[in-house]
């Protein structure tokens, strides 16, 4: 069987070494690139991002990912976010009182969790819907967390005949989205490539959405 082919975007910003690696060892053939046409042609697009809302969303958009990503979007092609690659695609980031925009791919801000205790780093569960595909076989299991910031609402309401989006949660001081399932589009707000052998199920189970 073919692996499918995948680009982590390389922008200047992510853990896109460890990234690459446990796509490779989750069964893809993966380039680790900042070439806009060979990230638009991949069968599926990573994107990671480690730091400030306000700093990944503005090195994303200097490397006119968010044009690819909305290009990918556009045509069916997916696409999974990792960590603040999962937070900029929502429409705005506020962080220490700067108020910054995201990609809108999703409605809603990601804010700071209401926590005794941050950042929230280490192993958390996550409570994910019974028809997830990222979660199929490790719906129990625990995945490694590092942030101070999230979504902590979800509003996108999806007409049919378009399917629901699939909403993940966990939970640290307060109820925040783990991770998206919303067509072609992606994320975590963990680090799958941090989670030991479940973070590998779960990118092998996001390459499996791809043919």
């Amino acid at each position: 069987m073919t692996r499918p082919s995948v680009v982590v975007f390389d922008y200047g910003t992510g853990n896109v070494y460890s990234a690459a690696k446990a796509l490779e060892a989750a069964g893809a053939d993966v380039e680790l690139t900042g070439d806009r046409a060979k990230a638009q042609d991949a069968d599926g697009l990573v994107v990671p991002g480690v730091g400030a809302f306000k700093a990944v969303a503005e090195a994303l958009r200097a490397s006119h990912g968010d044009e690819i990503v909305d290009r990918r979007l556009a045509g069916g092609r997916p696409v999974l976010g990792i960590c603040v690659g999962m937070q900029i695609m929502f429409e705005h980031g506020v962080e220490r009182g700067n108020d910054s925009p995201g990609l809108g791919e999703w409605p809603g801000e990601v804010d700071v969790l209401d926590a005794a205790v941050l950042p929230h780093m280490g192993w958390n569960t996550v409570d994910a819907p019974e028809n997830s595909a990222l979660f199929e076989g490790i719906r129990d299991e625990r995945f490694y967390f590092v942030h101070s910031y999230a979504a902590q609402k979800w509003s996108l309401d999806v007409l049919p005949p378009f399917p629901a989006p699939r909403v993940t949660w966990s939970e640290h001081g307060s109820r925040f989205i783990a991770a998206v399932e919303n067509g072609p589009l992606s994320a975590t707000q963990f680090h799958p490539e941090k989670s030991g052998a479940a973070g590998i199920r779960l990118l092998h189970n996001w390459l499996g959405t791809l043919r």
